[in-house]
């Protein structure tokens, strides 16, 4: 058991009747980390999620929340959770710092210093002594934030939160979670199906499709293993380059090579026309960037020109698409 994890998945089933629902989930969510939740609507995340806050229990498997058993401990585990599942709720007639205060007054030791902190930590003290009522989605969602961390909770767990928001919203959102990971050193949980989003909220995503986990992907690592960085080549004889480079990375690294004089820049005519047509990319599979500069000396070595070397990084999207083979993308 890893002791640093904050939140701890194992075989984490729900069936209801004969269907089931989530399928042997377990991944660990670390402190200070913003980790997304991934999948299609219908995938099971909801359901996940509100196993893990006690919303609905659980067929099979743990949650364990700082090493807390939701199942046996679950005061203990649930002290140290704050969640929005859905949309935050807020009496509308009440300023929100008078919401703030409402509920400071269900959990012991919440001071006004506290309070004080968490609406600036959402940037709302310009507004918070404003009734709910005239609050736009975004700035409700904000509340919501500060109502859910008021009591320094270990993780915060937020389901769909982006729903409804306009992009100056989604862009607040994901920066004071950001933030709230750094500041606070809080884990936070976030779900959702807007891929473009996620990657660029997330330090790690968990991909989850049909109630079943299929990868765990990390956006603060170097590419490494199976998740190789992918380079690119401008050349001016292809089929030399890509002898070259099978020498040095091997054959199944060598993933593509397209000939064309426009790859390499210009236009030809004439007998130089023929001289130049296998130019064109090349483009190979690197363990490393200490291995793209030496691929890169190779060639040159070899007498080959190289007018451009460029990394293409797979985006998230196409990372879902490759893990799920295109199905179920919404």
């Amino acid at each position: 058991m890893n002791t640093m994890s904050v939140v701890q998945l194992r075989n984490v089933t729900k069936r209801i009747g004969s269907k089931t629902i989530v399928d042997g989930l377990s991944f660990d969510v670390m402190p200070g980390e913003v980790f997304g939740f991934l999948g299609p609507n219908g995938a099971g995340k909801t359901t996940t999620i509100r196993m893990i806050v006690g919303l609905m229990s659980l067929t099979e498997g743990e949650v364990l929340v700082q090493g807390f058993s939701i199942r046996k401990q679950f005061e203990e585990a649930m002290r140290r959770v704050g969640a929005i599942v859905e949309n935050p709720e807020f009496y509308k007639f009440m300023t929100g710092y008078q919401n703030l205060q409402h509920f400071a007054r269900m959990i012991p030791g919440i001071t006004e210093e506290r309070l004080e902190e968490v609406i600036e930590l959402v940037k709302l003290e310009h507004r918070i002594h404003d009734k709910v009522k005239t609050y736009s989605l975004g700035m409700r969602q904000r509340l919501g934030v500060a109502q859910a961390i008021l009591h320094r909770p270990a993780v915060l767990i937020l389901d769909e939160p982006t729903n409804g928001l306009d992009p100056e919203g989604i862009r607040e959102l994901r920066d004071y979670l950001r933030q709230l990971s750094q500041q606070e050193g809080i884990a936070v949980i976030v779900s959702s199906h807007l891929l473009s989003e996620m990657e660029l909220m997330c330090d790690r995503v968990a991909i989850i499709q049909n109630g079943k986990l299929l990868d765990v992907r990390s956006f603060k690592e170097t590419p490494s293993g199976e998740q190789l960085l992918e380079v690119v080549l401008d050349v001016d004889r292809v089929s030399a380059a890509a002898q070259a480079a099978i020498r040095l990375v091997g054959d199944s690294a060598v993933i593509g090579q397209h000939e064309g004089a426009e790859a390499a820049g210009g236009s030809l005519s004439g007998a130089d026309e023929a001289a130049a047509n296998t130019e064109g990319t090349l483009t190979v599979q690197c363990r490393s960037r200490e291995e793209i500069a030496e691929l890169n000396v190779q060639l040159v070595a070899a007498g080959i020109r190289v007018y451009g070397i460029r990394t293409r990084n797979k985006s998230l999207e196409d990372q879902f698409l490759e893990v799920t083979r295109g199905n179920q993308i919404v």
